[in-house]
């Protein structure tokens, strides 16, 4: 492990309830995302930029296509010698029965043996569901700088929003004091990215003890860190700077692909000093018709586009049809729009088609409705 003898564990299990019917088949981390990308593209390209060689991914829920997809580490140039992307499912042992992950914590406990084959002196603990940029170096670079044994990342939010997160509050010196779980009046307004660098022995360590713990959730933000704090442990914040989105709702996925159609747009998918890697699927350039009419569009290969686009997100090989409307709107992968079709402040999944001539989602609706199934056209 060329960075630093750290070592990188991927949180990938999570269901993503709240995401309805674009979860029901596979797993929150490999839903799609910014035209042609898929969420875990994320945390895996931050850690080959960051030049981690080592990376786990902990699947569990409808786990079938993203442990294909992560298996093929070439994407993310995990691929040669001394590096690899390992999916770790949990699965039965000798001295045990099959055993569900039980919590964030418990996922790390069960491949404790995965962790000591590489004998990492820093584990660095991350969702798989988020999207952002992150240097892990500099992370851990300042957790060397402070001789901390946990070091978290925090971003900052709105006051009057941080009652809804994990709050860390910390002295002058950037030194993690305390913390509140979704704190009813929040003393600030730091927020923990549920990214972590520990301190390999100790970690260990704690979670062994964790394991047999009856009264544990065997959780990091409800057991593990807590603890920490307790023992008096050095726990430092890492302040991030920059774009982050935990697209855990309808509403937030599609305000994450909105945030792309502006030109100064933090996450700057275009940026080649920080590529994100993903998967190439080979199409056809878009193609844009005669009677097409785009204003303000993000729209990827593959797309065929003969209507009217505004304000909107398109991805690979979508099709909007011949005097179609699509205003507000998320099309992901192989959707397609019939002719005289509208669509307003709406996601569309996979592959749904919206019949000629039909009308789905309104301009002025509070959500965004998530369009699933496919919609009959009007005759």
């Amino acid at each position: 492990m060329k960075q630093n003898n750290m070592l990188a564990m991927i949180l990938a299990g999570g269901r993503g309830s709240r995401l309805h019917d674009l979860t029901n088949k596979v797993a929150k981390p490999a839903v799609s995302y910014g035209g042609k990308y898929r969420i875990v593209d994320f945390p895996l390209s931050n850690c080959a930029n960051s030049g981690i060689d080592i990376v786990g991914v902990l699947t569990q829920y409808e786990s079938i296509l993203l442990n294909s997809y992560v298996a093929a580490g070439r994407r993310w140039g995990l691929d040669a010698k001394n590096s690899g992307v390992f999916v770790l499912p949990p699965r039965e042992k000798a001295d045990a029965n099959l055993d569900v992950y039980r919590g964030t914590a418990d996922a790390i406990s069960q491949n404790i043996d995965f962790i000591d084959t590489y004998e990492p002196e820093y584990v660095l603990i991350l969702s798989g569901d988020h999207i952002y940029k992150m240097d892990y170096a500099d992370m851990l670079a300042q957790h060397k700088a402070n001789n901390a044994d946990a070091t978290i990342a925090v971003i900052g939010v709105p006051m009057d929003e941080a009652n809804r997160f994990g709050i860390m509050n910390t002295n002058e010196t950037g030194r993690i004091i305390e913390f509140e779980e979704k704190p009813p009046v929040p003393k600030s307004n730091l927020a923990s990215m549920g990214i972590y660098i520990f301190n390999w022995k100790l970690l260990r360590q704690m979670l062994v003890e964790d394991m047999v713990d009856e009264n544990s959730h065997h959780d990091f933000g409800k057991d593990i860190i807590p603890r920490l704090l307790n023992d008096g442990r050095n726990l430092y914040a890492y302040n991030f700077k920059g774009y982050w989105k935990d697209v855990g709702t309808i509403d937030s996925l599609w305000e994450a692909n909105m945030d792309l159609l502006d030109d100064k747009n933090e996450l700057d998918l275009g940026d080649s000093a920080w590529k994100i890697y993903t998967e190439d699927v080979t199409t056809l350039p878009q193609y844009v018709g005669a009677n097409a009419d785009i204003k303000r569009a993000y729209i990827t290969q593959g797309c065929v586009i003969d209507g009217e686009v505004k304000n909107s997100v398109l991805f690979t090989s979508t099709k909007v049809g011949t005097n179609a409307k699509v205003f507000d709107s998320v099309l992901m992968p192989n959707a397609i729009v019939e002719d005289g079709a509208v669509v307003n402040r709406v996601l569309v999944a996979d592959g749904v088609r919206i019949g000629k001539g039909a009308v789905v989602g309104s301009a002025d609706s509070e959500h965004i409705e998530l369009i699933a199934n496919d919609v009959e056209g009007v005759n």
